[in-house]
């Protein structure tokens, strides 16, 4: 039995549609978190979660935008945002910041999570014959 979901994501478009909005609703959120609460606390030590977005845009283009690619970008995202979140938590404990360390573990493993699941629906887009 097919739901209304599956007829809806039929085609590889369509799943490159949801792939993408998932990706591009991750990094606004991502923009949001930093800008306006702040991951580690105030200042400019959230700056180092902009590599991921920025380098899943490099690759991204490099690519020319193709599922696959598009996975690659959002994998190495993913293992970026995990990156940043290790030099913050070392940040927070070496400069003994008022930031919590579960509270920066949390967050840097929602936005890694996010963009492990845009490309893992970009996986799903190229596996799908598009």
């Amino acid at each position: 039995m097919t739901t209304a979901l599956d007829r809806a994501l039929a085609t590889p478009r369509a799943r490159y549609g949801l792939a993408l909005a998932v990706s591009l609703g991750t990094a606004c959120f991502l923009l949001l978190g930093i800008g306006a609460l702040g991951i580690v606390g105030d200042g400019d030590r959230d700056l180092v979660y902009l590599a991921a977005p920025a380098l899943a845009l490099l690759v991204a283009v490099v690519t020319r935008f193709r599922p696959a690619g598009m996975a690659l970008a959002l994998g190495l995202a993913a293992l970026s945002t995990l990156a940043a979140g290790a030099w913050s938590v070392g940040t927070v404990v070496a400069d003994d910041l008022d930031a919590s360390i579960a509270d920066v573990v949390m967050l840097t493993a929602m936005y890694a999570g996010l963009f492990a699941v845009a490309a893992w629906l970009f996986a799903r887009v190229r596996a799908s014959g598009a």
